[in-house]
């Protein structure tokens, strides 16, 4: 556990690496006695600070929602970041890669809430109730970090690698599709990089949005109606690099671009 003192440290340090676009050395490094809650209050202490020079939180993004990242990072469970406002780009819009260190996308099935989520008593039933439609998405992740070399802990207090999102124009009801079997392919420049399925997240993206709502109520945060929830990638990660330009097709999702110059 870390002090207060060394919570904000750490904190100015990411929103400069992010700033100035020169990564840090791991936290994990110089502090090996960080611990996962240290790392979420770092993160914190970061939303706080943008909201108050007025940013605005629009949903949350699950990370580590495959066994196989799990495994990796040596943890049981995923982690989550916050998606402000400012994070959202646009299909026909091309991104400058050079606002970021080592960008890469990931693709998911993302969430549009209808209603507030309950917090520590959180179901799968409760998700699906509270759910508008969803929605095919691109998350841009990036990692303040150098060459990605990340721990647990380096990811959590790094807005666990959050960067961007872009959404698709389809909104499919749950009640028209089944969020378990969404056959997901990536292309970048017309050529597949990636191909996975929706249930690669967790077993079932709504048990992602599930765990979600009940960790951040620890945090005295909730989920809201109105809030876009990104709940995993059905895909690995792919290096995004300036001139490529993405695609991601969903069986019975539609479709969502992003480009980069």
């Amino acid at each position: 556990m870390l002090s207060s003192e060394t919570r904000a440290a750490l904190a100015a340090e990411l929103e400069q690496a992010e700033r100035t676009r020169v990564p840090l050395a791991p936290l994990t490094g110089a502090h090996p006695d960080i611990d996962v809650v240290d790392a979420y209050e770092i993160q914190l202490i970061n939303i706080r600070a943008r909201v108050a020079e007025g940013a605005r939180v629009v949903g949350h993004k699950v990370g580590l929602s495959s066994k196989a990242m799990q495994q990796m990072m040596g943890v049981d469970e995923p982690d989550y970041g916050h998606l402000l406002a400012d994070m959202e780009v646009f299909e026909d819009v091309p991104v400058p890669a050079g606002r970021f260190l080592f960008p890469r996308v990931e693709v998911e099935v993302g969430f549009i809430l209808a209603a507030d989520l309950p917090g520590a008593g959180c179901t799968e039933d409760d998700v699906l109730a509270a759910t508008a439609a969803y929605v095919p998405a691109i998350e841009l992740i990036d990692t303040r970090i150098t060459d990605w070399k990340i721990g647990l802990c380096d990811t959590i207090a790094d807005n666990a690698s959050s960067a961007g999102f872009v959404l698709g124009a389809e909104r499919v009801s749950p009640k028209d599709i089944d969020i378990t079997a969404i056959d997901a392919v990536l292309r970048r420049n017309g050529e597949v990089v990636a191909e996975g399925r929706s249930d690669a997240v967790l077993g079932n993206p709504v048990t992602a949005v599930a765990w979600l709502a009940r960790k951040v109520d620890g945090f005295g945060v909730r989920l809201k109606a109105g809030d876009i929830v990104l709940p995993g990638s059905c895909t690995r990660a792919i290096d995004a690099r300036p001139g490529d330009e993405f695609a991601a097709d969903f069986a019975g999702l539609g479709s969502v671009r992003l480009s980069f110059d």
